[in-house]
């Protein structure tokens, strides 16, 4: 389902985002529609040609995260989130993603938890050409643990800092609720997360705090 209502990110943006991508790709124009429904069309348009190729120039790493992070709707998203992943590696990918969290605007901050779950496509060989016969692929291009560790900090250092319940909730609720998941050095924040999480006012955010309790962190 679409988060139109509940986003502060603007059917516009997002439009603008993939018209960028589809006069990069020299794909016409698909009508005249409600702005919100021109976007998904020219997002369709393009979510092949992106996949189709073996590699995507350099300069088209920017846009592609940027019509990621303004996609409103959580089960698209994953059309540019892929190609990137596939043509530019999960790493950079999802380092692009941290950073949108760390210095975004409130919407390209919810944009990159909607794609943060995408950045985690499986590599397949009948995606994309890169994987197949005789493709070769640098694993430092996927190696991104490290990555995964920086966006449980700023997950966590964003749920302290902001007084936006909604933001609370995109960063704090898909977070894992076991400590094993937490490298050591942010252990500290975790803990002291929980005890603002045990105390909040608001039940699934106390919910989240029980289920972690439970686990024993």
């Amino acid at each position: 389902m679409a988060e139109d209502e509940q986003s502060s990110i603007e059917p516009r943006s997002f439009l603008a985002c993939v018209t960028e991508l589809a006069q990069l790709l020299g794909v016409g124009d698909v009508g005249i529609e409600p702005e919100n429904r021109h976007a998904r069309h020219l997002a369709h348009a393009v979510r092949k040609p992106l996949l189709g190729r073996a590699s995507l120039p350099d300069e088209w790493f920017v846009p592609l995260m940027a019509a990621a992070a303004y996609d409103p709707d959580p089960s698209f998203c994953r059309w540019f989130v892929e190609p990137a992943v596939y043509a530019f590696g999960r790493r950079r990918v999802m380092a692009a993603l941290v950073d949108y969290l760390q210095v975004g605007t409130d919407a390209e901050r919810a944009g990159a938890v909607r794609a943060w779950y995408s950045a985690h496509v499986p590599l397949r060989a009948d995606r994309s050409p890169a994987y197949g016969p005789g493709g070769v692929r640098d694993p430092a291009l996927d190696e991104s643990q490290d990555i995964k560790g920086a966006w449980l900090e700023v997950s966590l250092r964003v749920f302290a800092e902001t007084t936006d319940l909604q933001m609370r909730h995109r960063v704090l609720l898909d977070l894992p609720t076991a400590r094993a998941a937490y490298p050591p050095p942010l252990h500290e924040l975790l803990e002291s997360t929980l005890v603002s999480a045990r105390a909040h006012p608001d039940p699934h955010i106390r919910r989240w705090a029980a289920a972690a309790d439970r686990k024993g962190v």
